[in-house]
């Protein structure tokens, strides 16, 4: 299991987290800022298996804006998820 963590562009999250959800994929959005000009930013954690790592990336860079000179589309952590758990 694997823990993704995306920053994206307030502008991209709307379009991100619909293609994440139309591919099964399910996210949690958290409103965040930072960088320099402390513009808005969304907290995208994304829990998947291993093997859908690459497909969540790819969703993530198709789905974002050209970014502006100096900026990135996205910043992305994958970490490992040792323990996951739903209580309910």
């Amino acid at each position: 299991m694997k823990l993704i963590i995306a920053i994206v562009k307030d502008s991209d999250a709307l379009k991100v987290i619909d293609a994440l959800i139309e591919h099964q994929i399910r996210v949690t959005r958290i409103a965040s800022t930072g960088g320099f000009w402390r513009r808005g930013n969304v907290t995208l954690l994304i829990g998947v298996q291993a093997e859908q790592v690459d497909e969540v990336l790819s969703l993530i860079e198709q789905n974002c804006a050209a970014p502006q000179a100096g900026e990135h589309k996205a910043t992305i952590f994958v970490v490992a998820a040792e323990n996951f758990v739903q209580v309910g």
